[in-house]
């Protein structure tokens, strides 16, 4: 992606792993890497951190954009796309706000438009995160094959028909609260069995960290996984009962259930009129 101009509007956390990610990715260099913000002492942040240019105004910012990557608020994406609107040229438009669609995006900014919009989730801000893609009508092969680049860069991507982006939402999207949840509970086991509470805290932690490794290994399914820590009589049985006995399975699925619905109707919610 050498060469490449690149827009980030928006400097929040979101933004800001973007920058990190196609930094040290080397996907490309920072004098290619533009930000907008309202802040001012975001600006200088990236500016002096990164070196990277920085425009208060969006029209600037993306004057010589190739690509622009739309990291705002949902509640604040129309008047920025009426930013942008009347001069968004040939250029690939990246969505990560939760909630818009891209026929959202392609009603404000035409037809034409090239929009693939993207969820991304939270530990993409230390370079593990799990971003979803979705082309919108007029994307190219060409174009989510750079969107998958830039957020690959972060993690890993896969690629969504965007009426699945609710589930992904409800999945991995939300997904770390999950994690961290069923971290600190074991974490408090732990303590409860007599563990100092920063040791607890780490094998958990780490635990977690290692099953999901392997799982990402890819040579065997969670259930394989399972059987290979299992032995007849054994530690692991005996607490694997206790997690059934909690129908562990259903209040997880309760939970994506749950968070991919409040998401379609976040979504159907913040539906403005186009303009």
């Amino acid at each position: 992606m050498r060469g490449e101009k690149i827009s980030v509007i928006g400097g929040g956390n979101m933004g800001e792993a973007l920058v990190v990610g196609m930094l040290s990715g080397k996907l490309t260099r920072a004098e290619d890497i533009t930000i907008h913000d309202i802040l001012e002492e975001r600006l200088a942040h990236f500016r002096d951190k990164y070196r990277v240019n920085v425009s208060k105004d969006i029209p600037a910012a993306i004057e010589t954009a190739d690509i622009v990557i739309l990291a705002v608020k949902p509640q604040n994406m129309e008047s920025v796309l009426a930013d942008i609107a009347d001069d968004n040229g040939d250029r690939l438009f990246i969505s990560i706000a939760a909630g818009i669609t891209l026929r959202f995006i392609e009603e404000h900014m035409g037809d034409k438009t090239r929009a693939v919009r993207v969820m991304p989730n939270t530990p993409a801000l230390i370079g593990e995160g799990a971003a979803a893609l979705a082309a919108g009508k007029k994307a190219t092969e060409s174009d989510m094959k750079a969107a998958r680049r830039i957020f690959d860069s972060l993690g890993i991507t896969v690629v969504v028909e965007e009426e699945l982006i609710d589930a992904v939402t409800g999945l991995s999207g939300s997904g770390p609260a999950y994690g961290f949840i069923i971290i600190e509970a074991l974490a408090n086991a732990g303590i409860s069995q007599g563990l100092e509470a920063e040791t607890a805290l780490k094998l958990a932690a780490q635990t977690m960290l290692g099953a999901a490794k392997l799982c990402l290994a890819g040579d065997k399914t969670p259930a394989q996984l399972t059987e290979m820590v299992t032995s007849p009589g054994g530690t692991t049985i005996e607490g694997i009962k206790a997690l059934r006995a909690g129908k562990i399975n259903e209040t997880l699925a309760a939970a994506v259930e749950a968070a991919t619905k409040r998401s379609k109707e976040l979504g159907e919610n913040s539906k403005p009129r186009p303009r």
